[in-house]
């Protein structure tokens, strides 16, 4: 059995990134709210950790499997100046648009509209993108420069746990500042 698994996550390596997502960014929803939102077991959302997986499954293993692929098809080297030019270049092209997509999908998956998923987007990105600017551009080099290959994309996978944490804290932020100006 074992053996037939580690046969369908080498034969396609997508899925190897799909799984750690899908499990990691429920993770970073988890530790959210116990650290900030102080729940515990009976009173975590668990709605909250399934829109994350769900997130992390179709979305983020998907798009870092394609990037992660096509950067060392660009840059097939791995020294700094390689690594440091993808970590560059992600931060301008696939950073941006996966911070909007965030804001926006998981507007939708907490079932708000269009427009108020759209006002997310607009409240939240420029913040977001700054915390970013500064976070992923390390991580990434420091990947790109050290892990091997086949294992970038797992990697990316558990610091994108820390993220997903840090993006569940900025949702409930807004979230709670915004219903402490309506009382």
């Amino acid at each position: 059995m074992f053996k037939k698994v580690t046969h369908v996550f080498n034969e396609y390596k997508i899925l190897r990134g799909m799984l750690s997502y899908a499990v990691l960014w429920p993770v970073g929803s988890l530790m959210e709210q116990t650290l900030v939102e102080k729940r515990n077991w009976q009173t975590y959302d668990w709605k909250k950790c399934l829109r994350f997986s769900l997130y992390g499954t179709l979305i983020m293993g998907p798009t870092m499997y394609v990037w992660v692929r096509t950067a060392n098809v660009i840059w097939p080297r791995s020294g700094f100046r390689y690594s440091l030019s993808k970590a560059i270049t992600e931060q301008f092209t696939v950073d941006p648009t996966l911070i909007c997509t965030f804001l926006f999908v998981m507007s939708i998956l907490e079932q708000k509209t269009i427009d108020e998923a759209k006002d997310e987007v607009r409240n939240k990105f420029i913040d977001t993108y700054k915390v970013g600017a500064i976070y992923w551009p390390t991580v990434q080099t420091i990947n790109f420069t050290f892990v091997p290959l086949k294992n970038q994309v797992v990697c990316t996978s558990f610091f994108s746990m820390i993220w997903s944490a840090f993006l569940a804290y900025e949702k409930h932020l807004k979230t709670k500042l915004k219903q402490q100006k309506n009382e």
